[in-house]
């Protein structure tokens, strides 16, 4: 088990070790567990990365993201620059049905709705705009609508977590209530319960997960 203080060396290594954040400008603080990010970032997708580093170091129960962005000069963007950027992007996305998702910007900060019928398009529609410049945040209300049974969903859902060897699958314990997934038990990283969690949104018909997952 490790201590906070060298849950904060490790966090703070691997910010520094991804090319694509600017550690030296992030705050660590670690407290039972639970990782504190701020400080400034450049740019959406950096304050992204950041978050992401941290949830990848091994003993980290939560992270807390308190980062600014600081859009550089040439990074500003009207709002309708990037909702028309947006919009674009997401009608090239072949992994998103077209018509099917509306963009709202509102001081940089994209707020996406609609309706799809998987979630990786969802999560696709969200990835294809956090990299736009003048982009601060992404709101992401894309709701899944998808014709399957209880049944179709809890089946596929831990068919899946067998099939991947790097996941403990007997650890974790699918409910599922229409289309609503709730999963308990435990993971050894945050990172595990990402891919566990990845793996279930990948089933058709999931609209909501909610996660009780352990670290340990």
């Amino acid at each position: 088990m490790r201590t906070d203080r060298q849950l904060q060396k490790d966090v703070i290594e691997e910010l520094h070790w991804d090319s694509a954040i600017q550690a030296d400008r992030i705050g660590v603080e670690v407290r039972n567990g639970i990782v504190t990010l701020d400080g400034t970032v450049g740019s959406y997708m950096e304050k992204y990365a950041a978050e992401r580093a941290a949830q990848r170091v091994a003993g980290v129960r939560g992270v807390a993201v308190q980062l600014d962005v600081v859009l550089p000069g040439d990074s500003h963007r009207t709002d309708a620059d990037i909702a028309d950027a947006a919009t674009r992007a997401i009608e090239w996305n072949a992994s998103v049905p077209k018509g099917h998702v509306k963009v709202m910007v509102e001081d940089g900060r994209v707020t996406l709705s609609g309706e799809v019928p998987w979630a990786y398009a969802r999560t696709a529609a969200a990835s294809c705009v956090r990299g736009l410049l003048g982009v601060k945040d992404v709101v992401n209300l894309i709701a899944i609508k998808s014709p399957v049974t209880v049944q179709d969903i809890k089946g596929k859902i831990e068919a899946a977590l067998q099939r991947q060897a790097h996941l403990r699958s007997k650890a974790v314990t699918v409910g599922v209530d229409r289309g609503t997934v709730t999963l308990s038990g435990e993971v050894r990283s945050l990172d595990e319960r990402d891919a566990v969690e990845q793996a279930v949104w990948n089933a058709p018909g999931v609209q909501t997960v909610v996660d009780h997952l352990q670290v340990h």
